[in-house]
């Protein structure tokens, strides 16, 4: 497999039509051309991108965008992409961004798979976020799920030496799953001092799907790697 392809064809998410608003509508109308980047094979330019060549993060399945808009304002010295699949989420965070005028962050309504092999060189990313990825709890559907071997060996590459691959999961399962792949990767190093989980980074907000887990009474599992 070559380093630029994508792991795997097999789709880790479903396209969902869930209900679009008419605002949501009317941004991705309207603000797409000032946040937006269109999916094409070939690695991104920070000064083309963003104007400048600083600490980037990259938030993959940002939902409704509610951590990638907080984190952007908090850290306005560094750069955020949200790759993220579903409209209306994207909609949503495009009416956030531009209410706040955050500058710091452009969106990829695309396969993160994709993405990632194609748009990212290597060692671009100084930070990879994956909050809560869809866990795929029935077994015939565990290839669909998002974190394995070779997408974990692809994003280990586009990280600079030093960076932090970040994933919190609320599916037991799927977190020592997640944990046994990740220690796997030579190139990854477990941030916990005992090898398994860390606690939950401060830094990380929580968001609406995070506390109405908590309220079901979900434990949450954070994973913290870094690029060694």
């Amino acid at each position: 497999m070559a380093a630029t392809d994508p792991p795997r064809s097999i789709r880790s998410f479903v396209t969902r039509s869930g209900r679009i608003t008419e605002a949501q509508q009317r941004a991705l109308a309207q603000l797409w051309p000032k946040y937006g980047i269109e999916y094409c094979a070939g690695p991104l330019d920070a000064y083309s991108v963003y104007g400048r060549d600083v600490a980037r993060t990259l938030e993959i399945g940002f939902g409704n965008g509610e951590n990638l808009a907080t984190l952007a304002r908090v850290h306005p010295e560094r750069d955020f992409l949200g790759v993220e699949v579903h409209r209306p989420g994207v909609g949503r965070l495009l009416r956030e961004l531009e209410s706040q005028q955050l500058t710091n962050v452009r969106l990829i309504c695309h396969d993160a798979l994709e993405v990632v092999a194609q748009q990212i060189a290597p060692g671009w990313l100084q930070e990879i976020l994956i909050y809560f990825p869809d866990p795929w709890p029935k077994k015939r559907h565990h290839k669909r799920r998002l974190v394995q071997e070779a997408f974990a060996q692809l994003l280990a590459t586009r990280l600079a030496p030093g960076g932090a691959l970040r994933i919190a999961t609320d599916w037991q399962p799927y977190a020592l799953e997640m944990l046994g792949t990740l220690a796997a990767v030579p190139l990854l190093e477990n941030l916990a001092t005992d090898g398994s989980f860390v606690a939950r980074p401060a830094e990380r907000p929580v968001t609406r799907f995070e506390r109405r887990g908590a309220r079901l009474g979900h434990q949450v599992w954070d994973l913290a790697f870094r690029r060694a």
